[in-house]
């Protein structure tokens, strides 16, 4: 028994999880704010529309989200992270590390990246000339 639906789960997702839980183990349970009661059949018939509700929002949001994704491609715009490091720079990477007296550490920091950052672009680079 709970006083409110929102003090037994933190989304909807999760509230239906649970409740199928404890139904599962013979557990009744009981809303006082919502009077829903899962050990009648009304109340098994309320909560299993509110859980099919959750569904369907749930599909709504993700094909959303999808057309929002595809007509942003179309536009142009790509997601994530913009790049650190441009070939430019990668390039000037590599030649400043053919010294052997200038440390990975020096040239990352002339650059303004970290250590491993560098290290990813410069594999990443490498794996690119030898698929080439």
């Amino acid at each position: 028994m709970v006083w409110k639906l929102d003090r037994l789960g933190r989304s909807l997702r999760h509230l239906i999880y649970t409740i199928t839980s404890l139904d599962d183990r013979g557990i009744g349970f009981n809303s006082l704010q919502e009077n829903l009661d899962t050990t009648t059949s009304g109340g098994r018939l309320v909560f299993h529309i509110f859980g099919a509700l959750a569904e369907f929002e749930r599909e709504l949001i993700k094909e959303r989200t999808h057309a929002g994704l595809t007509s942003a491609r179309a536009r142009g715009r790509l997601g994530g992270r913009p790049k650190t490091l441009d070939e430019r720079k990668v390039t000037l990477a590599k030649s400043m590390l053919q010294d052997p007296k200038v440390t990975v550490g020096e040239v990352a920091e002339a650059l303004g990246v970290g250590r491993a950052t560098l290290y990813r672009y410069l594999s990443s680079a490498s794996m690119k000339r030898s698929d080439e």
